[in-house]
């Protein structure tokens, strides 16, 4: 029996009923994410006194607990598939409380102690929750018309881009309203974990589910293993920026309290041209337009090295043109992904382990050597204060040159990959 013979959903309650539940899932993901890696690591500087080094290192201890449980939790998400319901509901409750724990609870340990256990909440349930989710959508993406891993991708994936928005602007936007902006997110996220729970109440199948072949499957196929590799490399840029951001604006630019818009307007923009990308590769094929996309990434990054304070016009510019680039590499690459995995591990659990892996630990790879370079050239966060001139070049070259020499990279690595077998 094939995968599209079981659990056939009615195309039009599929479109209608289901799909916008896989969105705001996915918002609720993406808000535990790459955000984090953004405001967390300041959170603590700023608010605890916390050394960029001893955050670095936290950070990087808890992707090398990835290396272990991520594929832990692809092995578990199959072993409790007829559970998986009851699975997420626990893995949600998880990560809510630890986001409480992390941005609205004052540490009841030491702030490092504190910062590492709550992270350890928050990242082990996105993965194990990620896990399942990206599983399950190979499950319904077959069962949809037409192009449906594409179809699923653009709904998945602009709603996560959406929730990246919504991450990355809110702590600011609520620092207007509230003496505790990080505490009002903390709370909205749990109320969005509620939200996106019953969405999703309905769609976690398991009857007829295709029976589990290993991480063997996966990292046998050399297609798979390649599109790993690729999905590795490109992701780096993102997490270079990512971590960088917040220091780039307020040190370099000099531009403190434009963090919040300039947040929501790389992450808006990848979120509206993330559709545009997906209608573009059904239209001329997932390769060469995802090329254009790195090739406009490099443009945008290219242009960050000329800035200086007072540059934030230009910055917007460029944020707007890396974030469309964004929303092309969180669409199409997954996408392919999902397709191979829909022909060789049709079950997916153990591939988007590995999937999850990759895509955190090049968040984690980039603090963990990034912030340590930064500290030890000297630079010190926050508005005002002076940084020496050499620690400020460190942080253009980090934030925008090595951005680029990755995207190289990832370009010939895609160039000379067939993806004809997808």
């Amino acid at each position: 029996m094939t995968v599209t013979q079981t659990h056939q959903y009615p195309a039009h309650q599929a479109k209608a009923h289901r799909l916008p539940a896989y969105a705001v899932f996915a918002a609720l993901l993406a808000s535990a994410g790459l955000p984090i890696y953004i405001h967390a690591p300041k959170f603590y500087v700023d608010e605890y006194g916390v050394s960029l080094a001893a955050l670095a290192a936290v950070l990087f201890g808890l992707r090398l607990l990835d290396v272990v449980q991520d594929p832990l939790f692809g092995r578990l998400s199959e072993t409790l598939r007829s559970k998986r319901g009851a699975g997420v509901l626990i893995g949600t409750s998880v990560m809510a409380l630890s986001m409480l724990g992390l941005f609205a609870i004052p540490p009841l340990l030491p702030p490092l102690l504190w910062f590492a256990l709550m992270l350890t909440g928050v990242f082990s349930a996105f993965s194990f929750l990620t896990i399942n989710f990206y599983a399950q959508g190979v499950i319904k993406a077959d069962q949809l018309p037409g192009q449906g891993h594409l179809r699923l991708a653009q709904w998945r994936e602009t709603g996560a881009l959406l929730g990246v928005c919504a991450a990355a602007i809110a702590p600011v936007m609520l620092g207007t309203v509230m003496g505790a902006p990080f505490a009002g997110f903390a709370v909205g996220f749990a109320v969005l974990a509620l939200a996106a729970v019953v969405m999703m109440r309905g769609e976690w199948v398991h009857n007829g589910l295709p029976a589990s072949v290993g991480f063997r499957a996966v990292l046998g196929d050399a297609l798979a293993r390649r599109l790993l590799v690729i999905a590795l490399v490109n992701a780096a840029p993102v997490a270079v920026s990512s971590t960088l951001f917040l220091f780039f604006v307020e040190s370099r630019l000099e531009a403190a309290g434009f963090e919040g818009p300039l947040l929501l307007l790389f992450f808006l923009s990848a979120a509206i041209a993330a559709p545009v990308w997906g209608r573009l590769a059904e239209r001329f094929g997932v390769k060469p337009v995802l090329l254009s996309a790195m090739v406009l990434a490099i443009c945008a990054f290219a242009g960050a090295m000329t800035l200086g304070p007072g540059d934030w016009a230009v910055f917007a510019v460029i944020c707007a043109l890396s974030g469309a680039t964004l929303g092309a590499d969180l669409t199409l690459l997954p996408a392919v992904f999902a397709t191979r995995m829909a022909r060789i591990s049709p079950s997916a659990a153990e591939g988007f382990g590995l999937w999850a892996f990759v895509s955190k630990f090049t968040l984690a790879f980039a603090a963990v050597t990034l912030l340590p370079a930064l500290e030890q050239a000297g630079f010190v966060s926050g508005a005002g204060v002076s940084s020496p001139p050499e620690a400020l070049m460190l942080l253009t070259v980090l934030y925008a040159a090595v951005p680029c020499g990755l995207k190289v990279v990832a370009i010939l690595l895609l160039a000379t990959t067939d993806l004809k077998e997808t």
